[in-house]
C-alpha cells in the first residue's frame, strides 16, 4: 500500500481528476481518496511508486509521499539479539 498526502486535494473535482490520473497507469488498481484528510491511498500491482507519484502530479497536484508497506516476503532480514523470523 502508497500513501500519499495530497494538500492541494480540496474538493470532489480534484478527487475526480487523481481517480481518471491513477486508472490511467493501472486501471486495476485499488485505492482509497480520502478528501478530508488529503490522503490517497494505492494497492497496484502494475505500477510502480514513481508512476503513480507522477500520474497525480501530471494532474495538477503534489503528492508526498506518507507511507509505502512493501511486502515482506521478499524482504530479507538479519536475525540479531532474539528476533525469530
Amino acid at each position: 500500500m502508497i500513501t500519499f498526502e495530497v494538500k492541494d486535494m480540496t474538493c470532489g473535482h480534484c478527487v475526480s481528476m487523481i481517480t481518471k490520473a491513477l486508472k490511467s497507469v493501472d486501471s486495476q488498481a485499488k485505492f482509497t481518496i480520502d478528501q478530508a484528510k488529503q490522503l490517497v491511498m494505492i494497492d497496484s500491482t502494475s505500477a510502480d511508486l514513481k508512476e503513480l507519484q507522477d500520474a497525480i502530479a501530471d494532474a495538477g497536484y503534489s503528492p508526498v509521499l506518507v507511507d509505502h508497506e512493501i511486502s515482506t516476503a521478499s524482504v530479507q532480514v538479519k536475525s540479531c539479539c532474539s528476533y525469530q523470523q
